[in-house]
């Protein structure tokens, strides 16, 4: 039996008590430094609020310590790790290799993206390293894998299902740090992919002013199983940086997704932590920040018009009046698309921008907008990017995580047994008088109220020999009890894992970041302008000197390796 985790990010603590509410197996989050997101740290304090509300339900937080770390950090990234193993974190995520030559406790470490991870062979390498749990770079294909599954079984494949791609390979963008000393693999991405660029060819603009690099999002939602029966075993959704409403929904609709997979294969996968999101709404992965979706991440492509978010498409203009316009369902659907008062819309129009407006009334199908934009057309489609009744549903409480657990009551003892097989049980020696009415509803109905505890009733089972009346305030007083001696029992025996270290010596070549070597190039894709423009080399595309320039004239020369379907990227 595999143990799957559906592995939700966090910006903070609290985010990451929302995604466990919503049914995350894990949560990755930033310390107070070294994350590869360094707008997004958070304290000893937080992390360890956080700990004790996810280990309640047998769920994991690692922590990213995941930048290259200069000569001069290496004592405080050590005496960071020893503060995190002292809150029971359960792993670390790491980039920098050099960190092995500290003198760590006994966490688990998992290897990074940033580390380039690709190959069956880098894997092993890092596997025999002691690396538990490798995260795959993003452009894997499903077949490649399974490849390294089968070449490594033993190790935990972590692999993105879900949110922001990277256009560069992973842990190889080095064009923040080259043009404004930011770098990404010290968490300070600029963002450069997310540019306007014009192209040149032998030095003409082919195109002006076009997002040539910004990527739509991931979405692996309807993959999971392939994923799952090729060897992955941690399914991460992207968004360190993302707020609790996106986190909510997403980790909510690959919560469910996954439970529908695990269904069909009872016998070979299963959760890794304990219990179940009983959620208040209807996930919809098209509600929350996207910038278009792509699902093969292996040859993705890149939305040229906008990196902002669209939304969800909900159909296309029908008619056009002075004040208002009507829309035409989507195509497939057969019902008008609701739209509320304040719904936030969007559409590209005919110059290729993004234009955004929000409606003032909807009614009768009719479309009121605040002001009536000119280049609208008969025609366009048009996408939601906030939907005001969505948003608010999220802002409320939106989830419970509950554990199921069985209550049995005896002549002499009362038992209650969670879904994990640990149990609580009082003795009592009261003399109960017998009731002169029927008893068992009230029973089950006092012993079921567990609503305010992590724990849900699944049966009651009542074995008394007789009718006997047992006071309301005695079975609720059991009942808390029990709940809260169960509780305990899970934190003493939450399974922590730990994995010693002995200090090695590690050779690594200077990063980037100190040398700015010109031979290397600021990025390596497999994002491939030349295919997604129909001008692919293997295709009958037409030779030519490629480049790409940014509105302050900095140009990039781009290099095509066909044989491995690369796009090079170097300063010009």
């Amino acid at each position: 039996m595999t143990s799957i985790e559906l592995l939700a990010p966090a910006k903070t603590a609290d985010i990451g008590i929302e995604a466990i509410r919503h049914g995350a197996d894990a949560v990755y989050i930033g310390a107070r430094s070294f994350g590869a997101r360094a707008a997004a740290g958070n304290s000893i304090e937080d992390i360890d609020r956080l700990v004790r509300f996810a280990h309640q339900y047998k769920a994991r937080v690692y922590v990213t310590v995941n930048t290259i770390i200069f000569d001069s950090e290496m004592q405080e990234v050590e005496s960071l790790i020893w503060d995190l193993w002292n809150i029971h974190v359960d792993a670390l995520i790491i980039q920098d290799l050099r960190l092995l030559c500290l003198n760590l406790p006994p966490i688990p470490l998992h290897a990074s993206t940033q580390m380039d991870n690709r190959t069956a062979d880098k894997v092993r390498m890092l596997a025999d390293m002691g690396f538990p749990q490798v995260v795959l770079a993003r452009e894997l294909t499903v077949e490649q894998i399974e490849e390294i599954h089968e070449a490594c079984p033993d190790t935990e494949l972590e692999v993105f299902v879900h949110g922001a791609l990277c256009v560069s390979l992973s842990g190889r963008c080095n064009a923040s740090e080259a043009l404004f000393g930011r770098s990404a693999n010290r968490g300070e991405c600029a963002q450069i992919c997310r540019m306007q660029f014009d192209l040149l060819s032998d030095g003409k603009p082919i195109v002006k002013g076009k997002h040539l690099l910004s990527l739509r999002d991931n979405c692996q939602l309807q993959n999971l199983e392939r994923l799952l029966l090729a060897g992955a075993s941690s399914l991460k959704i992207e968004g360190r940086l993302k707020d609790a409403d996106y986190v909510k929904n997403i980790t909510a609709a690959y919560s469910l997704a996954l439970d529908e997979v695990i269904a069909k294969h009872p016998d070979r996968f299963c959760r890794r932590a304990s219990g179940h999101a009983v959620l208040k709404f209807q996930p919809n992965v098209y509600k929350s920040f996207n910038r278009g979706f792509t699902h093969n991440v292996n040859k993705p492509e890149a939305n040229f018009d906008t990196p902002k978010a669209m939304g969800e498409p909900i159909g296309k203009v029908a008619q056009l009046y002075t004040t208002y316009f009507t829309l035409a369902p989507q195509q497939g659907h057969h019902q008008q698309p609701s739209v509320n008062n304040g719904d936030g819309l969007c559409y590209i129009n005919n110059r290729g921008e993004l234009v955004g407006f929000r409606i003032n009334k909807a009614e009768g199908g009719k479309l009121y907008p605040l002001e009536m934009q000119r280049d609208l057309q008969r025609g366009f489609s048009l996408y939601r990017n906030q939907d005001q009744a969505f948003e608010k549903m999220l802002a409320r409480p939106s989830a419970e995580r509950k554990i199921y657990a069985d209550i049995t009551l005896s002549e002499h003892d009362i038992t209650m047994t969670d879904e994990d097989g640990f149990s609580a049980s009082l003795s009592f020696s009261d003399t109960f008088e017998l009731a002169r009415t029927h008893q068992s509803d009230n029973i089950q109905r006092q012993l079921s109220k567990l609503g305010d505890t992590i724990f849900e009733a699944r049966t009651i089972n009542i074995r008394l020999k007789k009718n006997y009346f047992i006071p309301s305030s005695l079975l609720s007083q059991w009942r808390r009890q029990l709940a809260s001696d169960l509780l305990a029992q899970r934190l003493e025996y939450y399974p922590q894992l730990s994995q010693p270290h002995t200090p090695v010596d590690i050779d690594s070549p200077a990063p980037f970041e100190l040398t700015h070597d010109s031979s290397t190039p600021l990025m390596i894709c497999h994002h491939c302008l030349r295919r997604q423009m129909g001008q692919c080399l293997k295709q009958g595309g037409t030779p030519a000197s490629w480049e790409l320039r940014i509105a302050n004239g900095t140009r990039f020369r781009l290099e095509f390796d066909c044989k491995h379907c690369l796009m090079k990227i170097y300063k010009s």
